[in-house]
């Protein structure tokens, strides 16, 4: 079964990424995915609840986090 894009936690610019590292660097949430990896192709802000749900649930689990 072929996961898509914005749902493959392994993948960079995906919506577990993206929430895992704005928890890390300190930003707010702002839930939202690449489609090309991080800051590459367009930045995807419209989106359904499930996609929601996956960039918080990132958000959440990220237990590393930048010492400035």
């Amino acid at each position: 079964m072929d996961v898509q894009p914005q749902f493959d936690r392994e993948r960079n610019g995906s919506l577990y990424d993206r929430g895992s590292a704005d928890c890390h660097y300190g930003r707010k949430r702002d839930p939202h995915w690449w489609t090309a990896g991080t800051m590459i192709g367009e930045k995807i802000t419209e989106l359904t609840e499930e996609e929601v749900f996956e960039y918080h649930l990132g958000y959440s689990e990220n237990d590393t986090f930048k010492l400035w």
